[in-house]
């Protein structure tokens, strides 16, 4: 077999590849005996007939386009290997020359992974933060205690509506005089301050007293959900009914005890502050080791081809999506409620898919340098991992990534892992 190789635009090569007349002969030969089995031909046995008539009733393109089929991808699989490419796209398949008796000639477009040349990645200096609890951390910790403890309580009964005030009200919505559907609540609870209804309705029932009726005007934003109602004015009808406010328990003792399994507000503090801090402990090491990865990055040169971000940019829309269908939403409304579509969110996502393209790059290429390799042991702890994650049996998830044929995912995973903890162990002290 030869090869030839040109490197063309875009970071593609075109393979011309050339197999000897014999190897055509043979699966030609090999086509006729798969068809001639597919094929029912009256007077004939499955498997039977003979090749003119095979020939005759399916026509001799199709008998090339199987012994094509045959043939193609094990002698472009060894063209890659040949030319040592790692082709990052599917191969682009012209045939130049197939007729029995003669060599077959076909080319293939392909896209190779893209050579990095490594930069420093150890003894990196990398600047890391100190591990540190403010007091504002642990207060806010203890107020959400403390918010979960309070009670509501009807206000007094002279009380006005305040900001962050629970109320219950009725309204009625009116455009141009005429109600309109969707715009009507009986007993409603609403947060003052919590922006669930339109911009500027809350605020305008500051003021009002338990049993009050107001008159609400508002305009509805320019891209609400309703086109019907989208940039007009508004009237409201409402009616406040009650008016509750959050008591808080006093911070003290047996606030503790009835918050948490300690004694005292000390103690409970205390073990505040030792969980946030092992929290931050965690998070600087975290920042640490992705500030190495970074500036490993960063010191690498590699002509990244666009297909690969693109590439990259799918599959994050992908994961997106399958979240979001986790979560009961489909892409499309996710896409309508956030006011953009799939162009612009591919646009958002570019450089960020670039950079993990390459973080991606550099690691590879700092396994292959390292010599690393994937133990059973390795693939066995991930796949513990995966299923802790998952709240699943580690069984369940091997069965899975085989069923789906992700194992070789996974291993180049715990290889891109393993090069970036050479970067973290190597990091300058």
């Amino acid at each position: 077999m030869k090869v030839t190789a040109e490197k063309i635009d875009n970071h593609e090569v075109v393979l011309e590849i050339e197999v000897p007349a014999a190897e055509l002969s043979k699966a030609i030969s090999k086509a006729y005996t798969k068809l001639a089995n597919k094929v029912s031909i009256p007077g004939f046995r499955k498997g039977k007939a003979p090749h003119k008539i095979l020939e005759q009733r399916l026509g001799k393109e199709a008998i090339l386009e199987e012994a094509f089929d045959l043939l193609a991808p094990k002698a472009f699989n060894e063209a890659l290997d040949e030319q040592k490419i790692d082709p990052v796209t599917r191969p682009k398949i012209d045939i130049v020359t197939i007729e029995e008796g003669k060599d077959l000639v076909f080319k293939a477009t392909v896209t190779p992974k893209p050579e990095v040349t490594l930069g420093d990645y150890k003894g990196l200096t990398v600047k890391a933060d100190a591990a540190e609890v403010k007091d504002e951390e642990i207060d806010e910790q203890i107020k959400r205690l403390q918010d979960n403890q309070a009670i509501m309580v009807e206000a007094a009964a002279d009380a006005v509506v305040t900001d962050g005030d629970f109320t219950t009200i009725d309204f009625k919505g009116f455009v141009a005089d005429v109600a309109f559907e969707g715009g009507e609540g009986r007993d409603y609870p609403l947060q003052i301050g919590s922006h669930t209804f339109i911009p500027g309705f809350e605020e305008q029932l500051i003021g009002a007293k338990a049993g009050e009726e107001r008159d609400v005007k508002v305009t509805f934003p320019e891209e609400y959900q309703a086109k019907d109602l989208a940039g007009k004015e508004a009237v409201f009808k409402c009616k406040v009914h009650s008016i509750k406010r959050k008591e808080m328990p006093a911070l003290d003792d047996a606030f503790a005890k009835k918050a948490s399994a300690f004694e005292t507000l000390a103690e409970l503090k205390a073990d505040i502050k030792e969980k946030l801090l092992q929290n931050a402990v965690t998070k600087a090491e975290n920042d640490k080791k992705a500030e190495a990865v970074k500036l490993a990055v960063e010191n690498m040169t590699v002509e990244l081809p666009e297909v690969m971000v693109e590439n990259r940019i799918g599959h994050m829309i992908e994961e997106l999506s399958i979240s979001l269908e986790n979560r009961g939403m489909k892409l499309e409304q996710y896409m309508q409620y956030a006011k953009t579509d799939l162009a612009a969110m591919r646009e958002n996502y570019r450089e960020t898919a670039a950079a993990n393209v390459k973080t991606d790059l550099m690691l590879e290429a700092i396994a292959k340098a390292e010599d690393l390799k994937v133990e059973p042991a390795d693939m066995q702890a991930e796949v513990e991992g995966m299923a802790q994650a998952y709240g699943t049996t580690a069984a369940q998830v091997q069965k899975i990534i085989t069923e789906q044929g992700r194992i070789g995912d996974l291993a180049a995973t715990i290889l891109r892992k393993k090069a970036a903890q050479v970067i973290v162990d190597n990091i300058a002290e």
